[in-house]
């Protein structure tokens, strides 16, 4: 097969939307090849470990295959292998979940389904667990005799 872009085969394998969405994303330096920063035009070969920057994570694959036109979305796992680390996903997933607490300026009042989406959230991460167990409290009496006078004021 003839040389492929980096940017016409991060398109024809679905990476990006749109062929000059992987050529800003190339210009940008937020497609890398072995650490290296490459530009549209940089040729790919089979077994290139390819990362792509979508803040909040970084992609990483395997070209398994070359190809210059674009393809179906069932037919993309013969041409690239997603070796993304699973804590990647991880920050991809805690930026979804905390994406609604803090909103955007200008987009107004929240909507009802945005505020029980709050409330759950503040609920479960302030209220979800019980620590004033007083069987078995956080702070002890042991806790307080190693720290001394230096953090307990007297009246």
């Amino acid at each position: 097969m003839k040389d492929v872009r980096i940017d016409k085969w991060l398109w024809a394998v679905r990476v990006f939307k749109t062929r000059s969405m992987a050529t800003e994303a190339c210009k940008l330096g937020r497609v890398t090849i072995a650490g290296m920063n490459v530009k549209p035009s940089h040729i790919i070969k089979v077994g290139d470990k390819i990362s792509v920057r979508k803040p909040p994570i970084t992609f990483t694959f395997e070209v398994l295959a070359l190809l210059d036109n674009r393809v179906g979305a069932k037919l993309v796992p013969n041409y690239l292998k997603n070796v993304t680390t699973p804590d990647q996903y991880e920050l991809l997933e805690m930026a979804r979940i905390g994406g609604f607490v803090k909103r955007q300026k200008g987009l107004g009042r929240p909507t009802k389904k945005d505020g029980r989406e709050m409330k759950e959230f503040t609920e479960e991460a302030f209220f979800g667990f019980d620590d004033w167990d007083d069987e078995n409290p956080l702070w002890t009496e042991d806790d307080e005799k190693k720290l001394g006078s230096r953090h307990h004021t007297e009246g």
